[in-house]
């Protein structure tokens, strides 16, 4: 790992961006150009002291994770995410990787919907890049260890990922889940162990994933209404919408109000108090 030059690259691919760039408020003059350390950390989903100990040299094993989400928020191409991962000392990810690039064009519309909760999934529905009203309105989903970014695994094997949704709907979305996962694995080769090992963890874990993965459904996830529970703001009328890349797989989820509802509004005050809590 050559901790020098992956600092250099960090903080000059840092300092090219606007905030405009990430989707955080332009306007205000700096002493610096580009984005500040503690904003790259917080896009990235890392601690802002652990991001300047990466430029600074000091992180001796930075994890793949870490690597991918920086790659996210700093908006690298996929040849520079590749060239970040060789710098620290890794194998860049396989395109079906959780960690894979994303489509820059994904990335562009979580940027410029700030309002409306977006989420980046790959082909198995492993969440791999949010936008900051999704981030208020779900937590942070990127990034995490084993499994525990996929929405269909968290779905089964952590009950109380459910508390947000309507329970008349949990039997419909598990379904609904199940299906999408049929039919992302099979896509992918009999041998991709990251599919492989999340249905078989799966089935190993959860009695219910055994009960609906039987039915031999396969449907890919489309749009559809979705109400969701929040403890600060409420119920949320949405509409979950599904957007298709088709070079890369991955797919961005929309989270936009129905028509005729206070979502909107619901949405940017919670926006409010996430912006109090990032400050």
């Amino acid at each position: 790992m050559d901790d020098k030059a992956l600092g250099e690259f960090l903080r000059h691919r840092r300092e090219r961006l606007r905030p405009e760039d990430v989707g955080l408020p332009g306007g205000g003059r700096r002493r610096t150009p580009g984005l500040r350390r503690e904003e790259v950390a917080g896009l990235a989903a890392l601690s802002p002291d652990y991001y300047g100990r990466l430029e600074q040299g000091r992180v001796r094993t930075p994890s793949a994770a870490a690597l991918a989400s920086l790659a996210r928020a700093i908006r690298l191409t996929g040849d520079e995410q590749d060239y970040l991962f060789r710098l620290a000392g890794q194998q860049p990810p396989e395109p079906r990787s959780p960690l894979a690039h994303v489509d820059p064009a994904m990335l562009y519309l979580l940027d410029v919907l700030p309002h409306t909760p977006a989420q980046v999934t790959d082909d198995l529905l492993t969440v791999v890049a949010q936008n900051r009203a999704a981030v208020s309105l779900f937590g942070v989903w990127t990034g995490l260890p084993g499994y525990e970014s996929n929405v269909t695994w968290r779905w089964f094997a952590d009950p109380a990922s459910r508390d947000s949704n309507d329970p008349d709907e949990h039997e419909r979305i598990g379904r609904a889940y199940a299906a999408d996962l049929r039919a992302g694995v099979a896509q992918r080769s009999t041998g991709d162990r990251f599919a492989q090992g999340l249905v078989a963890d799966l089935l190993d874990r959860s009695a219910e994933f055994r009960t609906v993965w039987e039915r031999q459904e396969v449907v890919a996830l489309a749009s559809a209404p979705k109400l969701i529970r929040h403890p600060l703001i409420g119920e949320l009328d949405l509409q979950c919408d599904v957007v298709l890349s088709p070079s890369s797989g991955h797919r961005l989820i929309l989270f936009r109000p129905r028509p005729g509802s206070d979502a909107h509004d619901q949405i940017a005050f919670l926006g409010v108090l996430g912006n109090q809590n990032f400050a």
